[in-house]
């Protein structure tokens, strides 16, 4: 049977505070590339990987905490090599559940598409058409109800989630604003996504006055993913019958103890929905965001910025700059091009 080598990222122990690259560890061992006889597994070639905010929370001492980095919800594009069950075959492109490791043997349960589509980037399964297209699509048009005219507000705009929210707003014939964290950024949200307007929220001293120069006549749709304060002050600028979406708080991830929400009554003056968001529960309407995205990606009508890491080496360097705000779009790590 052939052995080759095996290279993984593994996290050393739980995690408290902020995370650090010394939290990581690069490591190597041999895997067999055959399945044992009988075996229902998926032996798979992993080509991207995605570095996703919320894989920060798989690594506390929380109960679930793996011994190489979490699975993750649309965590990678695999090719595959060997199959032990009948819905795929080799030479398979999947994208779906797996480890940070340039080769997985899976259960087929980790597995969650085939790729169909080839004449898009496959790389784009980690993010437009992976697990942040389908947070974007669901949390918007599902959770969020949009109308047209209504006013959007979507926090971290320019991640792999929030850039696609604002996009889906403008189509929708909504008023969208975005916030993140520098100017290159804001930029980059006006003139590339399309957003009605866009501010650096470490530029506002007064996140409220910030949200009532944009929104005088207050938000319909927040779509959240910082928390804290920004949620705060969100609620603040909420209108009657307005929605949030709470997708991911990633001002939280690395604290020892979470900030406090203090605005909070004004979901019951307001009659504010507020409902979180787990994205597993709407994969199977997954082919609903491939029949809506793929032709606006071909048409031009959508773009889709991606921040690329080369090497499984310098993944733990990419997840780590989720954190300070180094990634500018959807982080990706490439393992192979294929």
């Amino acid at each position: 049977m052939a052995e080759v080598k095996n290279k993984q990222v593994v996290l050393k122990d739980y995690v408290t505070g902020f995370l650090k690259e010394s939290d990581l560890d690069l490591v190597e061992n041999t895997i067999t590339l055959k399945l044992p006889e009988g075996s229902n597994e998926i032996l798979l070639k992993n080509l991207y990987l995605s570095c996703d905010p919320f894989m920060r929370n798989l690594m506390s001492d929380i109960g679930i905490l793996e011994k190489f980095l979490p699975y993750a919800p649309g965590s990678g594009v695999a090719k595959v090599l060997e199959s032990g069950h009948p819905d795929y075959k080799k030479g398979d492109l999947v994208w779906g559940f797996t480890k940070w490791e340039e080769y997985s043997l899976v259960p087929s349960s980790r597995i969650l598409f085939k790729i169909e589509h080839t004449d898009v980037p496959l790389s784009y399964y980690t993010g437009i058409l992976g697990m942040p297209g389908m947070t974007a699509y669901a949390g918007f048009f599902e959770v969020g109800l949009p109308k047209k005219g209504e006013k959007v507000f979507v926090s971290a705009a320019s991640g792999a989630v929030g850039q696609l929210v604002g996009q889906f707003a403008k189509l929708t014939g909504c008023y969208v604003v975005g916030s993140a964290g520098s100017k290159d950024k804001v930029d980059l949200l006006k003139n590339k996504f399309g957003f009605d307007d866009a501010f650096n929220y470490k530029e506002e001293p007064d996140l409220d006055a910030a949200l009532k120069r944009y929104f005088p006549e207050g938000i319909d749709i927040y779509f959240e993913n910082v928390g804290g304060k920004t949620l705060d002050a969100v609620l603040l600028n909420m209108r009657v019958h307005g929605r949030i979406v709470v997708c991911g708080m990633i001002s939280q991830y690395n604290r020892a103890q979470p900030e406090g929400v203090t605005n909070l009554g004004n979901l019951i003056m307001k009659r504010i929905r507020m409902q979180g968001l787990a994205v597993t529960d709407y994969y199977p309407m997954y082919h609903k965001l491939v029949e809506y995205v793929v032709p606006k990606i071909k048409e031009e009508k959508i773009v889709y910025v991606e921040d690329i890491a080369e090497g499984l080496e310098n993944g733990p360097a990419a997840l780590v700059g989720l954190f300070n705000g180094r990634n500018v779009g959807k982080q990706v790590l490439v393992l192979a091009r294929e």
